[in-house]
């Protein structure tokens, strides 16, 4: 298994030099890189010039971290066939990249309008059925998560759409800080990993409080966000960590072992307090480590 530190909190205060050299600080061996402005930019075309790469290789080579994984984020569910169009032409150039770097593993969003589920639901099938070829020529292992205020957040009908596939370079990808979002409020993360079954292949974990309790968060007026949450630190908010170890422990997750990707992926993903995480990612490190008995 990789423990893998998201570099989203530092990308937006430091050079891509000083943001690998500092996860390498903190005792990481992989980043995942998240949507960057000059490599994986948000909903827009990937970039990653020479000049770019270069810095990125260097700072590589000089620390031994590794990337375990590029998370991106397109409109491959439209709703619009222009939208799903552009996706698709970003998810073949994100690809090339990934494989020039050596990462084989990309996680990534449904991406669609939770206004118009049965157009989007349509649009990622359209989109699955002309990329799926790709990924599995070009061995890169594709983990799709659901996600707040998408048109699937629920985690099991994800599941399902992950599983019709039966594809090796297809899987899933669960995130402790959406949970709540996951199964309208329960919280049962024992339930959804176990659904998850064979097919979970990564795991991203925050906390964050539960969202359909009663002025968890204050938002004014009233209902007008329904898709906030948090990724803080395991323990600041009400997610089930004890349930989310103990279940990975049963399922031998640290020991999964895939035939596109190769090894399933923990990744620390903790945004917003970048003053605190000196301390919080090596606590996040060794209590995965502790938790799941990785040397």
């Amino acid at each position: 298994m990789k423990i893998a530190f998201d570099v989203d909190v530092l990308a937006k205060q430091m050079s891509i030099n000083d943001m690998v050299h500092q996860v390498a600080d903190w005792g990481y061996k992989y980043i995942e890189q998240s949507p960057h402005p000059r490599i994986n930019p948000f909903y827009k075309h990937p970039l990653f010039s020479r000049e770019t790469e270069a810095e990125y290789r260097r700072a590589l080579k000089e620390t031994g971290v590794e990337i375990s994984s590029f998370i991106v984020v397109y409109r491959w569910s439209g709703p619009t066939e222009e939208q799903r169009l552009h996706a698709v032409a970003n998810w073949k150039k994100i690809v090339e990249i990934a494989v020039n770097m050596g990462v084989q593993v990309i996680n990534t969003e449904l991406s669609g309008d939770p206004n118009q589920p049965e157009i989007c639901n349509g649009m990622w099938f359209r989109s699955m059925d002309e990329l799926l070829p790709l990924f599995e020529k070009e061995g890169i292992r594709v983990e799709v998560q659901s996600h707040p205020y998408d048109f699937c957040e629920l985690n099991d009908e994800t599941c399902d759409m992950v599983k019709s596939y039966r594809s090796d370079a297809l899987k899933y990808c669960y995130s402790a800080s959406h949970g709540f979002f996951y199964d309208k409020g329960k919280g049962d993360v024992r339930h959804m990993l176990k659904y998850a079954g064979d097919d979970l292949s990564h795991i991203l974990l925050a906390d964050t409080m539960n969202q359909t309790v009663d002025c968890r968060y204050i938002v004014n007026p009233p209902g007008v966000s329904m898709a906030i949450h948090q990724h803080t630190a395991m323990g600041e908010g009400e997610v089930d960590f004890p349930g989310i170890f103990e279940t990975l422990r049963e399922m031998n997750f640290k020991d999964r072992t895939f035939k596109v990707g190769g090894e399933s992926i923990t990744c620390v993903s903790y945004f917003g307090y970048p003053e605190r995480m000196d301390r919080q990612a090596p606590e996040a490190l060794e209590r995965i480590k502790r938790e799941l008995g990785v040397k």
